[in-house]
């Protein structure tokens, strides 16, 4: 970490070590939003750091993610949400007009949200959008509609309280669609809290954790938006009502899923957070904990051999993965200040490190749970709070569903290359992934998605064996993998 950073991030703790204390005690959502509404105003973290400081960015989810324990979900979700999908989105596709949006928002403490899931499109039906935004040309607008029920957006967080949102939308013209575009307007009037007219906003009610985070349902009901609305760095439509790519290669859904990327990287450090300080909490606890044993032996909790080999094992894995997410936000870096699409094979690793931070973090603290009786059920402990890894599983792409991605382009990219001659010899995968690749590959080419369906359970070992895969090669270094390659032959 460069010290210009590690003196930033001493002054972003001094800003937030107030929220165990504020936010602790089960606030009501319009409390929370207030926090965070202070923590906007001051700028000690920039709208555009995303873009131009990427390592304070990074940081200040990972400070936010140590009072985790002791706080839950909400406010992490919210500062989340205002940075990453909102504020990055306009960064990301955003021109000057909707960058200064958010620099008029920073001062005033404004917030926003980030509306892409929908009622029939959640987190098991990947990117799915079924709002639809028509351009009219005859009034130079566009049209904001909510076409069916299942099309409302759903479990928008911070959307009953935001002033402003990003809204996800299939982009039509002259009856054709282009698209999700992504769209910035006004949901509610910042002076009076009206809402915008033809904006339906209901709260999802409440949770079994975060509910100092507010999480909206919202329709549009034939929303009338300027032709500024549109984030317009990478596509518009020009005067006569014509589609435009504005940058050869560059789609307008890809920058987009940058948002998602990032999100990846943040929501997989902040379930290490949260792991790692559990095991330190009730370390702490089992370390002064006396348990009776014969001839007056007094051993620690932390002394019984099955949680003392269940600390050394998390230590060990969780310093794994932290050095994973290190490498991975130094090679995202560049990237997010470049405003450009990372690799194919970066985006893999993305998915992998989330995949594999969350499930890790659900396995040890539930292995956790079973070994410390009773202390596992008081307030306080931290283990109220698990469900935390519940949020970090499905957001920003499901776990399941990374998976399926992973294997599906596994199973593609394999046939692709049985095609070549040697191909399959020359593929440098374990043998087993190798045969779960050639059985997946045959079932397809005689059932199509049935077949997949009723593989199903092939179809995650593969993705769990890819996983771990994309993991050891990215953490290998040049020299590393030149040794395993040779070793492996010997």
């Amino acid at each position: 970490m460069n010290p210009p950073c590690q003196a930033w991030e001493v002054l972003f703790r001094a800003h937030v070590a107030d929220l165990p204390q504020t936010l602790s005690q089960n606030p009501n959502y319009a409390e929370a939003s207030n926090r965070l509404r202070n923590l906007v105003r001051s700028g000690i973290l920039k709208h555009s750091d995303v873009h131009d400081a990427p390592e304070k960015f990074f940081a200040a989810h990972r400070i936010l993610s140590e009072y985790a324990t002791k706080l839950g979900p909400g406010f992490g979700i919210r500062f989340t949400v205002q940075f990453n999908l909102f504020a990055g989105t306009i960064t990301a596709i955003g021109t000057s007009d909707h960058l200064q949006l958010l620099k008029d928002m920073q001062s005033k403490g404004q917030l926003g949200c980030f509306a892409l899931t929908e009622k029939l499109a959640g987190v098991n039906s990947g990117l799915v959008v079924e709002t639809t935004c028509t351009w009219d040309p005859a009034s130079h607008t566009f049209e904001l509609h909510t076409p069916y029920p299942g099309a409302a957006k759903n479990w928008i967080s911070q959307g009953c309280v935001a002033e402003y949102g990003v809204v996800m939308a299939n982009l039509v013209l002259s009856g054709k669609s282009f698209g999700p575009h992504a769209f910035v307007m006004q949901l509610r009037d910042p002076s009076t809290s009206l809402m915008t007219p033809g904006v339906n906003i209901m709260d999802m009610g409440a949770k079994t954790i975060g509910n100092d985070l507010d999480n909206a349902a919202i329709v549009f009901n034939r929303v009338r938006l300027p032709k500024s609305a549109l984030l317009n760095r990478f596509a518009d439509i020009d005067e006569t009502g014509r589609y435009m790519q504005l940058v050869k290669g560059v789609a307008n859904i890809d920058m987009i899923g940058q948002r998602l990327y990032t999100g990846r990287i943040v929501i997989a450090e902040s379930a290490v957070v949260f792991t790692r300080t559990l095991f330190e909490t009730t370390r702490q606890y089992s370390d002064a904990k006396p348990c009776w044993a014969p001839n007056m032996q007094r051993p620690t909790l932390s002394q019984i051999p099955q949680l003392k080999a269940l600390f050394f094992e998390a230590d060990q894995r969780l310093h794994q993965l932290q050095k994973l997410l290190d490498r991975l936000q130094d090679q995202f870096t560049p990237h997010l200040r470049k405003g450009g699409i990372p690799p194919k094979e970066l985006v893999d690793v993305v998915a992998a490190a989330k995949i594999s931070c969350i499930e890790s973090g659900i396995e040890l603290c539930h292995r956790l749970k079973q070994e410390v009786g009773s202390f596992a059920l008081m307030a306080g402990s931290g283990f109220e709070r698990t469900d935390y890894l519940q949020c970090c599983k499905f957001a920003e792409g499901d776990s399941r569903i990374l998976m399926q991605k992973l294997a599906r382009d596994r199973v593609s990219s394999w046939s692709n290359l049985s095609k070549s001659s040697g191909a399959e010899r020359n593929d440098n995968v374990s043998e087993e992934e190798g045969q779960l690749c050639s059985s997946l590959s045959q079932a397809l080419k005689g059932g199509g998605p049935k077949a997949w369906d009723e593989q199903w359970e092939n179809v995650y070992k593969l993705a769990n064996l890819v996983v771990r895969r994309l993991i050891r090669d990215f953490l290998l270094n040049d020299e590393e993998k030149k040794l395993e390659f040779f070793s492996s032959r010997l």
